[in-house]
């Protein structure tokens, strides 16, 4: 650990040295959470977390820059055996770490988020390293952002980059066709198995944006990933628009020919926020179909189990210094939901407290009839969960 930070150190002196506009910033959290557990779960238990992201860009004259980003985490009580739990079955963290050092009374770990490079020209930009490559229009479940799954009950997890290259074509102010690669998903794999090989398009006008996207992964011969011969094909398209509304749609359909890919290889989402007040009121809707073997379904890269979802949700904007989030999470296949509420307060410049929690419910929370849904206290495949969730952090920024 110390031999990690003294590297990280060094580069960033070694920067700071060579080139004057490196710039240098972060932020960190200090949390502390509360629960009450379901199941074998204990019936009350707390967990404590420190943790920074810290964030450096360097400039190499005006047409190259370096990028990176590294995690930085201290955890005990519930952060720690979460973590530990889900490093030791090697699916990575909310925080997505995957390895940690113990100390006397916490745990510890730190972990490139971001290491890439960026080489600008007058209309074309090539980025290549450790860096995460966006896709799609979706507010809240983002089928077309495959690389990058995203997962609403965890909206504070940062995103996973991935290792690979981008290029970038600029024919106009408002066009954009950029051509990708990433490596494989299995990070020893020498041969290339399973590495993603796309392009896409990115149209905007003054109210609407459209992107199309088309990706093949090559066939790969891990057996612990989804079998694929002849590779899997990818198509996406999403749209936005900003017409009296904020409209959102985004979908993308992968086609495995080992699996026999049908109609469930299709994720779909469509949503609208609009804002009352003068934007002190922002409700958003946003529904999910999710295919059984779509990117968005749970062991095909996304985090879901069932086919139909929706979430809702709103903004209050109080003051300049408060404002509350909350939204509901529900699942129609299971009849299961998570109420999920946070409070945001500017204590200074740079400074904030938010207080969330979170509350799961299905039928079987009411009646006792077995009838565990995916969002519930106890999840069909877990034997514990939780009633409650209670969490603080102060965040600063610097």
């Amino acid at each position: 650990m110390r031999k990690n930070i003294f590297v990280i150190t060094f580069i960033l002196f070694t920067l700071g040295n060579v080139y004057a506009q490196i710039t240098v910033s972060g932020i960190l959290d200090s949390a502390v959470s509360m629960n009450a557990g379901a199941g074998d779960a204990p019936d009350f238990s707390i967990g404590f977390e420190e943790y920074a992201n810290l964030r450096f860009q360097a400039k190499l004259r005006d047409n190259a820059a370096i990028y990176g980003a590294v995690n930085l985490l201290a955890a005990a009580g519930d952060y720690a055996s979460n973590a530990a739990l889900l490093a030791y079955y090697g699916i990575g963290s909310p925080l997505n770490f995957s390895s940690y050092i113990a100390g006397e009374n916490y745990i510890a770990a730190i972990e490139l988020e971001r290491l890439y490079f960026r080489l600008r020209g007058e209309y074309t930009d090539f980025d290549g390293g450790l860096m995460r490559l966006p896709f799609g229009f979706g507010q809240v479940w983002a089928p077309s952002d495959f690389l990058n799954p995203r997962n609403p009950l965890k909206p504070d997890a940062r995103l996973r980059g991935i290792l690979g290259a981008a290029f970038s074509w600029y024919p106009t102010d408002k066009m954009k066709l950029l051509t990708f690669y990433s490596a494989p998903r299995n990070p020893f794999s020498s041969e290339g198995y399973g590495s993603n090989i796309g392009l896409s398009f990115d149209k905007h006008w003054n109210k609407a944006s459209i992107q199309a996207l088309y990706s093949y992964e090559t066939p790969n011969a891990n057996p612990d990933l989804i079998k694929s011969s002849y590779g899997i094909h990818r198509f996406g398209f999403s749209f936005k628009a900003d017409i009296e509304i904020g409209l959102y749609i985004d979908t993308l359909y992968s086609y495995n020919h080992d699996a026999g890919t049908k109609w469930d290889g299709l994720s779909f989402s469509i949503g609208a926020d609009y804002s009352f007040f003068d934007g002190n009121l922002i409700a958003l809707a946003e529904y999910l179909y999710n295919g059984d073997a779509s990117p968005t379904a749970l062991g095909y890269g996304g985090n879901f189990s069932n086919n139909h979802y929706l979430y809702t949700g709103f903004t209050i904007r109080f003051n300049d210094f408060t404002n509350m989030n909350a939204a509901l999470l529900s699942c129609f296949d299971d009849v299961s939901f998570n109420a999920m509420i946070s409070v945001n307060h500017d204590l200074f410049q740079g400074a904030a407290l938010t207080v969330s929690a979170q509350i799961p419910f299905d039928r079987d929370l009411f009646s006792r009839d077995g009838n565990r849904g995916e969002f519930g206290p106890i999840r069909p495949d877990s034997n514990k969960g939780s009633y409650f969730n209670c969490t603080a952090r102060i965040r600063i920024r610097f």
